[in-house]
């Protein structure tokens, strides 16, 4: 059975928003032959320009069947949701489509349409507060790659997109085809720091790259406190001026970046190793079971025994 996927693009997407899942979809295919057709779609059919200036072919929207619904995301979203034809025949789509995904900034024509009420969701962190104040109906997940809730997929900017379709894949196909297609993209089948997109940002030190020597510091001394203090001495800066520049550098207060750094190397050991689960948690620093479970909930909204338990269970 092949599983029709319908992308629609308008003027100003992200081209890898809509390349990354397509091109993850087709390798997919080629490991399970048939499973998958793609198909892209715009609100003026023929060829429609990205935000870079290369343009896709698509043809017009229609009422075709299609299993999935995939909306990419862009700079163009911001006029998009304007366009009310557009937003009406996604509403229409989705409902006749199985599965409803969108990348990145994409989610904003998804809740335009009203289909992300009541639903838990994310897009890109830089357009969170936006999409909170446009949307207070949706329950906006701002830290995750990509959010699942029921048939409606949503992911995080640009890159989530492969992660998002790689989850598909491994719903659709199972896991086996899902990590053979990882290794075609040269891509982690899940990322080592697991689902905050956050991370991206941590790891590179912000924005810039400014505090990426001190995170790889932090990184080899989790088991030590790390209080601001500490991070601000390490930095040469006052403790105040650290706190100001770390957050509008990474989008995160110092302490939920060490958090994060110690949530990443923990669920690393409890998926590649046998260490108990005290055992770690006293060596990434958490000190405790329970101080490691509670971050474990805010960063993945699982205790650390079910991430082992699904990594075991896929090994």
């Amino acid at each position: 059975m092949t599983h029709r996927i319908t992308c629609v693009l308008f003027p100003d997407f992200q081209i890898l928003d809509a390349g990354g899942p397509l091109a993850a979809f087709e390798i997919a295919a080629r490991y399970a032959p048939g499973a998958y057709s793609l198909r892209v779609v715009a609100p003026v059919p023929g060829l429609v320009g990205s935000s870079s200036g290369v343009r896709l072919a698509a043809e017009a929207l229609d009422d075709a069947p299609l299993d999935t619904l995939l909306v990419a995301g862009g700079d163009g979203t911001r006029q998009a949701i304007h366009d009310t034809a557009l937003v009406d025949w996604i509403r229409a789509a989705a409902g006749r489509a199985q599965r409803t995904a969108s990348i990145c900034s994409g989610a904003f024509l998804l809740a335009e349409a009203s289909l992300l009420n009541g639903r838990a969701a994310t897009t890109h962190w830089s357009r969170s507060t936006d999409f909170r104040r446009r949307y207070p109906a949706v329950r906006l997940e701002p830290d995750r790659i990509f959010v699942r809730d029921g048939a409606v997929w949503t992911s995080a900017g640009i890159t989530a997109g492969i992660d998002l379709a790689l989850a598909i894949i491994a719903a659709d196909l199972g896991e086996a085809v899902a990590r053979a297609t990882a290794q075609q993209l040269v891509v982690p089948r899940r990322r080592p720091g697991g689902q905050s997109q956050f991370s991206s940002l941590v790891e590179a030190g912000g924005a810039t790259g400014r505090f990426e020597p001190l995170m790889e510091w932090a990184r080899g001394r989790l088991s030590a406190r790390l209080s601001v203090e500490d991070l601000a001495d390490q930095a040469a800066m006052s403790p105040r001026n650290f706190a100001r520049a770390f957050a509008a550098e990474t989008g995160m207060t110092p302490a939920k970046a060490v958090e994060h750094l110690r949530v990443e190397a923990a669920r690393a050991a409890l998926e590649d190793g046998a260490a108990s689960i005290e055992a770690i948690a006293s060596a990434v620093g958490f000190g405790d079971p329970e101080r490691m479970r509670r971050a474990f909930l805010r960063a993945y909204g699982q205790p650390p025994q079910a991430l082992r338990r699904a990594a075991r269970s896929v090994a």
